[in-house]
């Protein structure tokens, strides 16, 4: 008999954590005798939303299940509902499960309104599965289960408990199950062959103890961890594999102080050079301890993403999140000063009591706090979270459709959030790509905010056309110089220099840029740099075994007229009388940002 579980990705690097956990629990638990004697066989098939319904719908036809059970989540729920449907089809008999938490609450009404669904398991899956599982298998006694064949009906499946199943022409709910013991689930990553090139998740704890009215971790706000010996011995085999990243999925890492403490040790200690690992925290909970210990990261072992939300009191009162917003900007800006702690800020627009004008103060203070990403999202009105009850009374009104995003609400209306969506596009281009830091710092000095200076480059795009025919990403150099020249004139040249020093930060043009300055006048400053071998190996020590032609082509050298390197530090950028000669390191690089050493000369 073979189950087969269904993960449709946001994205091909993305893994499912649930569908693997549910067949290690189940493998375990029910025994390797079991196992064989039943011919069970649960396959796991992963694909992602980009692909056509059709081609994922060929891939399980193809498969040839006895049973499917499909991963539900937001970002997936309409791809699923139609591949379902069309399965049944093609494989009459079939029967199809759910489970996830885009199905977990008003399972009923999904039930009623897609015949194609046998049931849907509610909640934390692993036990669910297990006895769902042995049910297609026979149990002790009866024989595997065929697609097509026998149904033991209400009186087999009655007995599972946390599932919701229709039987001939009713549809029966079974008791709750009670969360399960964190540590009683297995370790599913010993082979991480299926997992290469994809992001690692791991749980250490399930649950929050907070609140917060937007997420459905408020329902549950017991936190169950995982034994600490066998947390170290499962991080410690990442470590040993030289996995790129593991991505805690943790709720709030840091709300059990002890915990996050001995694991952030055991990492600062066993650090393999080479691993980095993603929380989600709480900056404010953290104490001195913990920043000391941060601090004492190598960069890039550690990652930390904060949901500020909002800087709104009233908001934030409102949703029930408690943060104290100025241990908030302390906290940060001791762990960014620190230079080794790479740090992600999320924001939500279309929270209760945020207007317009309000989220463009919250974007000011969190922008203000130097994060090397700042994700502008917008709220998603889940089932079964406090808000979905409220969203009413707040005027909030979503898409039908998920991700179930906000349109407009009493405060924020549905034209304001189409422009934060353009603001949101201008943070992602100009932003979070690290690609245009240090012109992005003269620029700010323009606008009355960062908010601001955003929503008029949106505007710009806007009358452009960019929005529709989107600029590569080599020509966004240029774009935001005609944009800053049109805002700031009399400065094109220096603009022209941050652009390049920007550029050539983190890439070795094969061709020099449009906008960068002919270097004919400085050939012979370069050639005498790289002819000079003692003060090249000098300042280049990383090129010991090639020679100098060769370390010219695997470095650049670049000279300005303005001091563009002191940019970021807020320092004179008027014209040097001297142009400054600067070499870019590509051997070595922020792990941090992916930017080159850069030598000034």
């Amino acid at each position: 008999m073979k189950f087969l579980l269904v993960a449709v990705n946001a994205k091909y690097i993305h893994s499912n954590p649930a569908v693997y956990s549910l067949k290690a629990y189940a493998r375990e638990r029910l025994g390797e005798e079991f196992w064989q004697r039943k011919g069970l066989d649960v396959e796991i098939a992963e694909y992602t939303i980009n692909m056509r319904a059709e081609d994922i719908l060929a891939d399980l036809f193809r498969r040839e299940p006895d049973v499917a059970a499909f991963s539900c989540y937001i970002w997936n729920w309409r791809m699923i509902r139609e591949v379902a449907a069309e399965l049944v089809k093609v494989l009459p008999g079939i029967p199809v499960w759910l489970g996830g938490p885009e199905v977990s609450f008003e399972a009923k009404g999904i039930l009623e309104e897609i015949p194609a669904v046998k049931g849907i398991m509610l909640g934390e899956g692993e036990q669910t599965f297990t006895e769902l599982l042995e049910y297609y298998g026979g149990g002790k006694e009866g024989e595997a289960y065929v697609r097509g064949g026998r149904e033991g009906g209400k009186e087999g499946l009655g007995r599972i408990r946390g599932i919701i199943f229709r039987d001939g022409g009713g549809i029966f709910g079974t008791e709750e199950r009670e969360p399960i013991e964190v540590g009683e689930l297995p370790f599913y990553y010993n082979d991480l062959g299926a997992f290469r090139n994809r992001i690692i998740y791991y749980e250490s704890a399930r649950g929050c103890p907070f609140r917060c009215s937007y997420c459905l971790s408020a329902i549950d706000r017991s936190v169950r961890l995982r034994d600490m010996d066998t947390v170290k011995r499962e991080l410690g085999f990442f470590l040993a594999q030289k996995t790129a990243q593991v991505k805690f999925v943790d709720r709030t890492f840091n709300c059990n102080r002890g915990h996050a403490l001995e694991i952030w040790k055991f990492l600062r200690e066993q650090d393999n050079g080479i691993t980095n690992f993603h929380f989600e925290i709480a900056a404010d909970l953290l104490g001195e301890e913990e920043l000391a210990l941060l601090s004492e990261m190598r960069p890039g072992l550690v990652q930390l993403e904060i949901g500020v939300q909002s800087t709104n009191r009233n908001t934030l009162r409102e949703i029930s999140r408690s943060a104290d917003l100025d241990r908030l900007r302390e906290t940060v800006g001791r762990i960014h000063r620190g230079g080794n702690v790479h740090i992600h800020l999320d924001l939500i627009a279309g929270l209760p009591y945020e207007d317009y004008e309000s989220f463009g103060r919250s974007f000011n203070e969190v922008y203000a706090m130097e994060p090397e990403q700042l994700q502008l999202g917008f709220l998603k009105v889940l089932k079964g979270s406090p808000l979905y009850e409220k969203a009413g009374s707040y005027g909030i009104h979503y898409t039908s459709q998920p991700p179930y995003e906000v349109l407009y609400s009493k405060w924020i209306s549905y034209k304001e959030i189409c422009r934060l969506k353009k603001v949101e596009e201008m943070v992602e281009l100009y932003y979070n790509s690290n690609q245009f830091t240090y012109t992005l710092r003269l620029l700010e000095q323009v606008f009355e905010s960062p908010f601001a200076m955003f929503g008029k480059l949106a505007d710009y795009y806007e009358e452009k056309g960019y929005f529709i025919n989107s600029p590569s990403r080599g020509y966004r150099y240029e774009v935001l110089l005609s944009f800053a020249c049109g805002c700031d004139g009399g400065r094109e040249e220096l603009y022209r220099e941050l652009l390049t020093y920007d550029i050539y930060l983190r890439e070795n043009m094969k061709s020099r840029p449009a906008f960068a300055k002919d270097l004919s006048e400085y050939k012979g400053r370069i050639r005498d740099f790289y002819g000079d071998e003692s003060r090249l190996r000098e300042m280049l020590p990383d090129y010991g075994e090639y020679q100098p032609k060769q370390i010219a082509r695997m470095t650049h050298a670049e000279v300005f007229r303005y001091p563009v390197w002191e940019a970021k530090t807020g320092g004179d950028l008027g014209e040097m009388k001297i142009p400054g000669m600067v070499v870019f390191d590509y051997a070595r690089r922020s792990p941090l940002t992916g930017e080159a050493v850069v030598i000034l000369l």
